[in-house]
């Protein structure tokens, strides 16, 4: 007779065994295909940024008084507040990944530890979209203070770098309005729901990842 077998996610990887497997034997993972293709993306997105910061550093060396003067409009108090948003909503987004690999897509009660998935990527949203609002506000600021993407080198590299950042979190942003809607759409939350959610982590802790580098080469780098 064939036995029934168990499925565990755990971090996008399948554990697949079975209920009456014998001692010792072993455990077959499975790695999720959309969750190596998501490191695999993410790989060539590293190669994208290093591009970027590349072309930073080059242009800073060419131009160091320009940098010099440039830079002294940054708002550094800012941008470290809206950085510290950012930095938070990757923890309040592993919280999430914790209930989706629980399978728990919904709260149970208003208690922090009985919420699901969708209320912790919805807190993660919202903090995302205050530190995309930050962003857009120091870029006014600094327009009014004539740094603009063609002003000059500074402003071309600053916008440059920062914008495509910006890009990547409100992309980030859409996926977790999918994540959060497909779970809410979603009959029965299982397997593939909770590897998408975990997937969306991986992309938000990266994207977090590679803003904490670049404040401090922006912001911070003398």
């Amino acid at each position: 007779m064939r036995m029934p077998r168990v499925f565990v996610l755990h971090n996008g990887i399948v554990t697949s065994t079975s209920l009456a497997r014998p001692v010792g034997a072993p455990i077959v993972n499975r790695p999720s295909p959309v969750a190596v293709g998501t490191i695999v993306w993410l790989g060539s997105e590293v190669m994208f940024f290093a591009g970027l910061f590349a072309i930073y550093f080059t242009l800073r060396s060419t131009s160091p008084e320009l940098w010099e003067l440039q830079s002294s409009k940054l708002n550094i108090t800012f941008s470290a507040i809206n950085t510290a948003v950012l930095v938070t909503s990757s923890l309040t987004c592993q919280f999430g990944v914790f209930a989706a690999e629980r399978l728990q897509a919904k709260r149970t009660s208003w208690k922090l530890s009985d919420w699901g998935m969708a209320e912790w990527f919805f807190v993660t949203y919202v903090m995302g979209a205050i530190f995309v609002i930050g962003q857009v506000y120091e870029y006014a600021l600094l327009v009014s203070e004539g740094v603009s993407l063609s002003s000059d080198s500074y402003g071309s590299a600053f916008y440059l770098t920062t914008g495509f950042h910006g890009l990547h979190v409100t992309g980030g942003l859409i996926a977790f309005l999918l994540v959060i809607g497909r779970a809410y759409a979603a009959k029965n939350f299982g397997h593939k729901e909770a590897t998408s959610a975990i997937v969306v982590s991986y992309y938000w802790h990266f994207v977090d990842v590679v803003w904490v580098g670049l404040f401090a080469v922006i912001y911070l780098l003398k």
